[in-house]
Order: C-alpha cells, then structure tokens, then sequence
C-alpha cells in the first residue's frame, strides 16, 4: 500500500565510505490532493543522533514512481559500524506550506552487506516503525537487529550524561625520525553537527598536545565556510623526543567559527596512552611505527575530558 523501493549498498573499506545509491520507488502512496507525491529519500544511521547523520536526497514532483538515480554517501564508516549500525531508509513528501509527510521506511542491519561489494534491494515500504521494536502490523515483530538499534538509540537519546555523538574525524599520525617530531594530519571531518541557523556550520579544528606547561601547543586549521563535511588535508608538527610521547595526550576539537560571537564548540576527541579503543590503539600504532604514517576516523563527542571549552 505504501510502494516499493530499489536501492544499493556498498561498502568501500578500503575508504571507510558507505554508499546507497536509490534507484526508483514504484506505487508510492498519494500524499497530494492531485492524487500524487513529491518524494524525495532520507537516510539515518542507527543508533545515532538523528541531526548529526542524515543525509537527504533531491525531490522528484508530481509523482508516485519516482527515478532518482543517485547515490548519498556516508564518510568515516568503520569496521565497527558495520557490525552494530543500522541504515534507515525513509521516503518522504516534500509540502512547501506544511511539514513535510513521512511516507514509509525501510531498515537495513550494515551487518548483511559484505565490504567491497555491492547489494541490491527491492523492498516494500513499512509505517515507522515505533521505537518499541515493534513493526506496524499487530503481532509481528521488527527484525532483533533493528529493534535493538532502536532501543540503543532511545536509550542513548534519553541516558542521564551520555557521550552524544557529533560527527567523524579522519587523523593521520606520524613520528618522523627526520624531524624528530610527530606530525599530526587533520584530512577530513564527515557529518559534523550543524550550529547555524542555515542549517550547517563553519568548522575548524584545533589541537593541543597536553601537558602543555608553556602553552605553546595549539594550532589550528583555516576555517570551511557553511559545510558539514569540511576537506582540511593540514599537518602541524610537534617537536619532540619519542620517548616522551608516551606520557602525552593529543586533543583534538572542532569548532563553528561566528562572527562577533563566542566560537561554538561542535565536538571533541583525546588520543593517548590514557584513552580506549581506536583512540589508544592509533596512538599506540603510531608510537610502535616511527616514519609510519596511520590514518584513522574517530568519532567526536560533545564532552571532552579537562577541556576548557571556550576559544
């Protein structure tokens, strides 16, 4: 009753990059008084903050089986994501007097794809699914990997103090012999949260190398003007001996320029020896592999351990 929906998913591990490109939807449900729609597709990733990660497609008018052909790509996807995100695909109706009008859904577990090659869909469309799990017909249950991403999600929607997430970081890490320091590369920022009321933000990034007794550490990239998916590809050097890498922490924020105003804080990330995860082994990757240099995504969080957030 809702229509179908072709699409396809790739995942490019080699670049971290999710792509699902939507092909057509046939026999959409009419939203208009004409007897038609203006559908136009969204994606989210689940769990995660619904603002930081959609990504929307263009609007077809007037029609019930629209062609879109394109593709929306998400950057910054890990082996991680893979395993625990879902990817929900909406169809919507585009209204330029009232808001505009969910049509239907469909979830997809990142887990069914295999990396490097590419899966076609053709799925009926759903009613949104509630975030009990459950789907919209009476006594059926939603699949347990999309029930589980959408109480994840609620939960870390509603934790007391939870980490939320606002965006990827692509860092390279370097201990150059030759200049007897650690080069530090800020490449890419991918989905960053929006904090301007265009609906984007004009991000930079600074980092500091603690302790920092004589405060001399930061630097800081140029500043992108109205992106969420900012191209830095900047290096800063640090001089120092790789022995006392060991007891540093690299801290990485990025912020929203404004004008005349207090910059905005967007999110931060700590590498070191103190840190878990990907963040402690990049650094520690880095620090057994001198003159290697490791590119890894991190994913930024609006809270940063003894940060002083102001700039």
């Amino acid at each position: 009753a809702l229509g179908t929906l072709d699409f396809s998913l790739l995942y490019d591990q080699e670049n971290n990059a999710l792509h699902c490109t939507i092909s057509k939807a046939k026999g959409l449900k009419p939203m208009d008084h004409n007897g038609l729609a203006d559908p136009y597709v969204k994606l989210h990733l689940l769990p995660g903050a619904s603002k930081v990660n959609m990504l929307k497609g263009g609007t077809l008018r007037n029609t019930l089986n629209p062609t879109w052909n394109e593709t929306l790509t998400y950057y910054g996807i890990t082996d991680e994501d893979m395993i625990r995100k879902t990817l929900r695909i909406s169809v919507c109706d585009e209204d330029k007097f009232r808001h505009n009008e969910f049509i239907g859904e469909t979830r997809v577990p990142l887990k069914k794809l295999k990396p490097n090659h590419t899966k076609t869909f053709s799925i009926c469309l759903e009613k949104q699914l509630p975030v009990s799990g459950r789907s919209a017909l009476p006594g059926v249950r939603a699949l347990p990997a999309v029930a589980q991403a959408i109480k994840a999600e609620e939960e870390s929607m509603r934790g007391a103090g939870a980490l939320e997430e606002r965006g990827r970081i692509l860092i390279s890490l370097k201990y150059s012999s030759q200049k007897q320091g650690l080069l530090v590369g800020i490449v890419r920022c991918a989905h960053l949260a929006a904090m301007d009321a265009n609906g984007y933000s004009d991000p930079y990034v600074k980092t500091y190398l603690k302790p920092d007794v004589d405060k001399k550490s930061k630097h800081k990239t140029a500043v992108k003007k109205k992106t969420l998916n900012p191209e830095f590809n900047e290096e800063f050097c640090y001089e120092i001996k790789h022995g006392d890498l060991a007891k540093k922490t690299l801290e990485v924020t990025v912020w929203d320029y404004d004008i005349g105003k207090s910059n905005d804080f967007i999110g931060g990330v700590v590498l070191g020896i103190n840190a878990k995860g990907e963040r402690l082994k990049h650094w520690f990757d880095c620090l057994k592999n001198k003159d290697k240099r490791i590119e890894r995504w991190h994913t930024l969080t609006n809270e940063l351990p003894g940060a002083v957030l102001s700039d």
